[in-house]
Formats: structure tokens, sequence, C-alpha cells
């Protein structure tokens, strides 16, 4: 089992940056691959970001390719995405997900966070 919690989130002018946090519990995360997902009122849940369990593989949504990063940190069990130049249509709330695979972490991952609200201003 694995729960994962995130934090960083907040308000933001456009062209700012924020980092979110996505803590993990369980001993078998530094084995799963990890994604952030967003879903802004009334849009479908989107994903933006995965890392792989080493973190030497990472896949971005063409909508923040450039502009977001995601890492983890597997000895503190938590994975980081870092989002710069924000923008208004960046506004969502966030959630990190977890999986033990690379393809399906970014479709249907068993494991989530309770999500963070991001919100930029123009």
């Amino acid at each position: 089992q694995v729960r994962l919690v995130e934090s960083g989130g907040g308000s933001v002018q456009a062209g700012g940056s924020l980092r979110l946090s996505c803590a993990a519990s369980g001993r078998t995360f530094s084995s799963m691959c990890t994604a952030w997902f967003r879903q802004a009122p009334g849009k479908e849940r989107e994903l933006v970001s995965a890392i792989s369990w080493g973190g030497r593989r990472t896949d971005y949504a063409d909508s923040v390719k450039g502009r977001f990063t995601i890492s983890r940190d597997n000895a503190k069990n938590t994975v980081y995405l870092q989002m710069n130049s924000l923008k208004p249509e960046d506004t969502a709330v966030y959630y990190c997900a977890a999986d033990l695979n690379l393809i399906t972490v970014g479709i249907v991952p068993p494991y989530w966070g309770q999500g963070t609200q991001v919100t930029v201003s123009s």
C-alpha cells in the first residue's frame, strides 16, 4: 500500500513558479513510477508528467514541456514538480499518482493523493 500527500500548491501570477511535492509512505515507493495529473474546473483530468522509479526516464505533456520538470528523491520518498513560467491555463488541482509501470501510471494508477490547488492569475 502507498499513501501519497501533495503540497506546495498556491496562488501565483503568470510567469511565476511553484514547486509541488508528493510525499509517499510505503516501503515499495522507490520501486514505483510516479505521475502528476491535473484537473481544471469543467475539464477532464489530464496527465502532466511521469517519472520512472529510478528517475532516468521522464515524460511530459506537450503543454508543459520546457516549463515543468519532474524529479524524485527516493531517499526522501518524495517526487517533485517544478513549474516555471506558469500560465493562467495551468490553473487546476494537481494530483500525484503511483503505479508499478510507467505506461499504466499515466492511465489507471491505483494510488492517488488528495490533490493540491494551483491558481495562476493573469
